[in-house]
């Protein structure tokens, strides 16, 4: 098998579940959160940046990678890993999320979906097969089948319907999948906000078999309570040996949720995008460094926080930068908003091993404010 989930502890305070995942490019700590290089980079960020932030793992979109640059350039680069020159490992979304998104710009019907570009209004056409070849060819260490992500809200006959065509399309994904010594293709579990069709969800495609599995359609407008009520429903019917993985989340708040529910595996786009907005996560909580109040502000960002931007700027200088727009701005929070996740979840991880995730927890929210 390309990746294979190790358990290492199950904390005694909790029931979370610190783990190894072992790639072909890497050994994956977790629980984890995976910064998201949509478009083979993460914005405004080199490698070395994004290593030095404590990432073990980045995101890449197939959707945005096979419209631009396209397959072609990347098989001849030699796949994405050389493309972008990042030698740990990658994991790719199918782009089933995307294509869906593009709402009247797609028709989706069993054989797989019609789009055209956000780019140029080009038609294209993509089956679960295309999916895993694209994938096959980005040469990532974990690839995603191809599912319908139910929009929020949708109505129970639509959630049913889609998780049911979501199942027949992880079934033709595992058929079309044949580089299983390299890529890892791990399943996702849809079912919308209901829970039955979640579990149904989760039994089945636990029944084609997967070396990891991911639940999707959720953190797309639905309150937070739903989310972690999709979970409790999901996880337990995941195996114990395998890779969880929750899509597209990553406030602070649901990645500590996430975790105690069982999830190893984050992503999301909000701590790159809200840098480029001017917004940094901080041990006390957010900080909109653009506010006047930090124009005279000569301290670090976050005293607490040992990045290099940190250790080297004020609030001040920071604050110049994003009203003056200049590009460095968004490149030094970008690089905190990052550190500081990560080194959030290398102390979760610390707080599993030692059995005290839940006081971590409690001392972590006593100082963070939204």
């Amino acid at each position: 098998m390309a990746v294979r989930y190790e358990h290492i502890k199950t904390c005694k305070q909790t029931g979370a579940r610190l783990g190894r995942l072992h790639t072909p490019h890497g050994i994956i700590e977790t629980p984890i959160f995976m910064p998201v290089g949509t478009q083979a980079t993460v914005k405004s960020l080199t490698p070395e940046d994004i290593k030095s932030t404590g990432a073990q793992v980045i995101l890449s979109n197939t959707y945005h990678l096979y419209i631009r640059p396209g397959t072609e350039v990347i098989k001849k680069a030699g796949g994405l890993h050389k493309f972008m020159n990042w030698d740990m490992p990658i994991l790719t979304d199918s782009g089933g999320y995307q294509v869906f998104s593009l709402g009247d710009l797609r028709r989706i019907e069993e054989e797989g979906v019609t789009f055209r570009s956000h780019l140029d209004g080009s038609k294209h056409f993509i089956s679960p097969e295309d999916a895993i070849k694209i994938q096959n060819i980005l040469g990532s260490d974990i690839i995603m089948a191809f599912d319908e992500c139910t929009p929020y809200p949708a109505d129970y006959q639509y959630a049913k319907k889609s998780m049911e065509r979501t199942l027949r399309w992880a079934q033709r994904c595992k058929d079309a999948h044949t580089n299983t010594q390299n890529q890892a293709l791990f399943g996702i579990v849809q079912g919308g906000m209901y829970d039955d069709l979640r579990v149904e969800s989760a039994k089945e495609t636990v029944k084609i078999g997967f070396p990891g599995y991911a639940i999707g359609g959720l953190s797309v407008g639905e309150p937070k309570e739903l989310m972690y009520k999709a979970l409790d429903a999901v996880v337990p019917h995941l195996p114990e040996d395998k890779a969880r993985y929750l899509m597209g989340v990553g406030s602070i708040d649901a990645l500590f949720e996430g975790v105690l529910r069982g999830i190893d595996m984050f992503d999301c786009v909000l701590q790159t995008r809200i840098a480029r907005n001017g917004t940094a996560m901080t041990s006390s909580g957010k900080v909109v460094i653009k506010n006047a109040k930090y124009e005279m502000d000569f301290s670090p960002l976050d005293p607490e926080c040992d990045c290099y931007t940190c250790k080297n700027f004020t609030k001040a200088y920071l604050r110049h930068l994003i009203k003056a727009n200049e590009i460095l701005g968004l490149r030094l929070l970008s690089s905190h908003n990052l550190h500081f996740t990560l080194k959030t979840m290398g102390n979760i991880r610390k707080a599993i091993l030692e059995d005290r995730l839940a006081d971590y927890k409690d001392e972590f929210f006593n100082k963070y404010r939204y």
